[in-house]
């Protein structure tokens, strides 16, 4: 079965074919008009060369201009679709039980990233201990950070990196034990949401360069260093992405919700691994997708010095 319904998957299908059927139809258009107007039109007469150029500019300019319309439509198509088969492919590993039910181990292909892991021994996984039922309107505060999922280290950057796709089953085992633990799947549905919706706004986590930092400055950073104290952990550069994400925490509320949702989640995690794992994962988990979202709204905010975003509710002091 496919991430998506076939009559969706379909439907863009279909979609993409008519934004390139149009552009064809619209190139054939403009074309038509040209050649009218060259038959019937007033003749110019010693024009030379640089009107000859301009003539041929003003009959390429408009096709480039539709064939640029038609690419950005279907790029956004497909956006749109791969956010779609993300939510999806979350939506059911969750809806087929949060205890992980046990595979063949794949040969998984080595990633660029992995390798900067300690190597862990894997173990089987411990489904959580039954929980006590709660007052629900205590469980709405969430004052209390439930235990974490045990995992190893290299599950851990796996489930916050997300599966590349469906055949991504290493990954998507790993995400599936994450999501065993209530606290760290409330964290990666708040990071999976900061991500889908930033790239919404053409802000993708894979295109941010992340130069490597000292991991014990994250350490720092785990312990409650803000500000100046960290700000060498600022290393994202690209301008325009930076101001994509202080706009839309500035003028979007939803997004605004749920990026300080995802920090203070995502800042609880680091904080817990500070006190038991060795720097270098707290670093690498900022490589991971989820980390790199976490980073450029750091940034943004002011947690990791410089001005902060003037964002309401916004602390530069910190996410907790």
């Amino acid at each position: 079965m496919n991430s998506l319904d076939p009559l969706r998957r379909l439907a863009v299908e279909q979609a993409r074919d008519r934004a390139l059927v149009i552009g064809v139809v619209v190139s054939l258009a403009w074309l038509a008009l040209v050649g009218l107007f060259a038959l019937f039109g007033p003749e110019a007469e010693g024009q030379g060369a640089a009107g000859g150029l301009a003539w041929l500019v003003g009959v390429l300019l408009p096709l480039a201009l539709i064939w640029l319309a038609v690419w950005s439509a279907r790029s956004l198509l497909i956006l749109r679709q791969e956010a779609e088969e993300l939510r999806a492919m979350l939506a059911r590993i969750q809806d087929q039980g949060l205890t992980p039910q046990p595979e063949p181990a794949p040969v998984a292909e080595p990633r660029p990233a992995a390798p900067a892991l300690a190597p862990a021994a894997r173990r089987s996984p411990v489904p959580p201990a039954p929980r006590p039922a709660a007052d629900a309107r205590q469980a709405t505060l969430e004052l209390d950070s439930p235990a974490e999922a045990e995992l190893t280290a290299t599950e851990l950057f796996y489930a916050l990196n997300f599966p590349d796709g469906p055949e991504d089953r290493e990954a998507i085992r790993c995400l599936r034990l994450a999501l065993a633990d209530p606290g760290m799947a409330r964290l990666i549905r708040a990071a999976q949401d900061v991500v889908t919706l930033l790239a919404g706004q053409g802000v993708y986590m894979d295109e941010l360069a992340m130069p490597q930092t000292d991991p014990a400055l994250w350490r720092r950073f785990a312990e409650g260093a803000r500000g100046e104290a960290v700000a060498a952990l600022a290393v994202i550069r690209d301008e325009a992405a930076l101001a994509s994400a202080g706009s839309m925490l500035r003028g979007d509320e939803v997004f605004r919700d749920v990026a300080h949702h995802f920090l203070r989640h995502f800042d609880g995690l680091l904080s817990r691994k500070a006190q038991d794992s060795d720097p270098q994962l707290l670093a690498a988990l900022a490589e991971t997708r989820s980390g790199r979202a976490f980073t450029l709204l750091a940034q943004v905010t002011g947690m990791l010095g410089g001005t902060a975003a003037e964002v309401e509710g916004t602390d530069p002091a910190g996410a907790r």
